[in-house]
């Protein structure tokens, strides 16, 4: 089954590999329009909620929406068939390929968002592409991958550019399927990005999140409130770049906590705290209880009437340790949130340091400061591949448009998080770049040039 699939999106690859750059669009275009039509975006997000049972529907139509159109915005004009850049003092001339067939492997928690951003950015680079969603979310996906086709029927384009694994998705059509097609973009559990790093094939897999934010005792508590609340409760904390502990530095503490009450949040108190960990980590492993569920719901699933009761949007539960033993200092997937309380600046980026030693290495870390210089100090001493200044974390990240970083459902995490990229997934990871070398005014240095200043210090001998 599994070798018919590829075959079939051999043949469609080949065809595309022939386009010219305003065809390319047109497929990119396509498959966009699948997404955001607005009857489309909404049934989408509506069928990924009644399926999984995770997130919030009017989140994900924003989410459907906003992150294809800034993916849109990103390849518009951007080069990607055929000479892309020329170096005229190099002598070098760069020439855009395609890969040949994509597997993407896509969970259950953006089972259209997802797939649609692979989808595109596959397409963009005259590749053909193979989705092996979450069995939860396949049914959404399902849905999408009809819309792209009645697209491609309308332009004319082969259908067979975008398929789907077929249902029941299992572990072994996955695994055949990683190792059959040319590339392996994999996003959601680490034991598919294990997986596909293992397969044989060529793999981009994205690191654990466990994000932590910072707020200095310069930060504005009500600004920084907002935006913690706007990012943590959006989509009920679905993504991997959700709060998943908050570093107060003490001089801001109890107004920061003031300023999050306003916002909605309630803190727990230790009875509480122990019934929300039981309900989380029944057996030591994060509880689908849990996993996409509302501030309220998760109170309520884990008795905590009175809490339940002041409807809120985000429990608070005070942390001081870090491991397997204190699990709130890791992933939540939900919207609870971690509080750490330290004496200074220093101590804040200590503790970090110590939650991605658990987990979370490689992916982010939040900062609410009126400090520039820390923003600069956490990029050049923590283990992140982002710093994110004063925004919305969960939104942020994955690019927006107010900031610069390429808009993408799949952060790479460095070495830190075991990954071979520390990027933002854009098109640009699904070609292959051939280079002409032509020849050019030859320059050797001197000696003196390479070495003046290593003989200066130490002498030649």
């Amino acid at each position: 089954m599994v070798g018919a699939l590829v075959e079939r999106a051999r043949a469609a690859q080949r065809i595309a590999d022939g386009h010219d750059q305003a065809r390319t669009d047109e497929l990119v275009a396509a498959a966009g329009w699948a997404i955001m039509e607005p009857g489309r975006n909404r049934a989408l997000a509506e069928l990924a909620v009644a399926d999984t049972g995770i997130g919030v529907v009017d989140d994900k139509v924003r989410k459907n929406h906003r992150k294809t159109l800034g993916l849109l915005r990103d390849l518009l004009g951007a080069k990607s068939v055929g000479v892309i850049a020329e170096h005229p003092d190099t002598g070098i001339v760069e020439i855009a390929r395609p890969v040949g067939v994509v597997c993407a492997v896509t969970p259950s928690t953006n089972p259209a968002a997802t797939p649609a951003n692979k989808i595109i950015n596959a397409l963009k680079g005259r590749n053909a592409v193979i989705v092996a969603p979450s069995p939860k979310g396949w049914t959404t996906c399902a849905r999408l991958v009809e819309h792209i086709h009645a697209e491609f029927d309308r332009i004319g384009a082969p259908r067979d550019l975008v398929q789907l694994l077929p249902s029941p998705v299992t572990k072994a059509s996955t695994a055949e399927l990683m190792r059959q097609c040319d590339l392996v973009v994999a996003t959601g559990s680490q034991a598919n990005v294990r997986a596909a790093a293992t397969c044989g094939t060529p793999a981009f897999g994205v690191g654990a999140g466990n994000v932590a934010g910072i707020v200095d005792e310069s930060a504005d508590p009500a600004a920084a409130a907002e935006r913690i609340l706007r990012s943590k409760t959006f989509d009920n904390a679905t993504s991997c770049s959700s709060e998943n502990s908050l570093v107060l530095v003490a001089a801001i503490r109890d107004a920061m906590v003031d300023a999050l009450r306003a916002q909605g949040a309630v803190l727990v108190d230790g009875r509480h705290k122990s019934a929300l960990q039981a309900l989380m980590w029944p057996d030591g492993k994060l509880s689908p209880a849990a996993i996409g569920q509302s501030a309220r719901t998760v109170a309520e699933r884990a008795g905590l009437a009175d809490v339940a009761a002041q409807n809120p949007r985000l429990l608070l539960v005070e942390e001081s340790g870090f491991g397997a033993d204190f699990p709130f200092s890791g992933e939540k997937l939900s919207p609870v949130l971690a509080l750490y309380t330290v004496p200074d600046f220093a101590a804040a980026a200590e503790t970090v340091r110590r939650i991605y030693a658990y987990q979370g290495a490689g992916h982010s870390v939040g900062l609410h400061s009126a400090h520039a210089d820390r923003a600069l100090w956490l990029g050049l001493n923590l283990p992140v591949t982002r710093v994110i200044v004063n925004q919305a974390h969960a939104i942020a990240t994955g690019g927006s448009f107010d900031n610069g970083l390429p808009f993408s459902l799949s952060m790479g995490c460095g070495t830190w998080g075991g990954n071979n990229f520390s990027d933002n997934m854009n098109y640009r990871h699904y070609l292959n770049i051939t280079r002409i070398s032509r020849p050019i005014p030859e320059r050797v240095p001197t000696e003196r040039e390479i070495f003046g200043a290593y003989f200066d210090k130490y002498g030649p001998r």
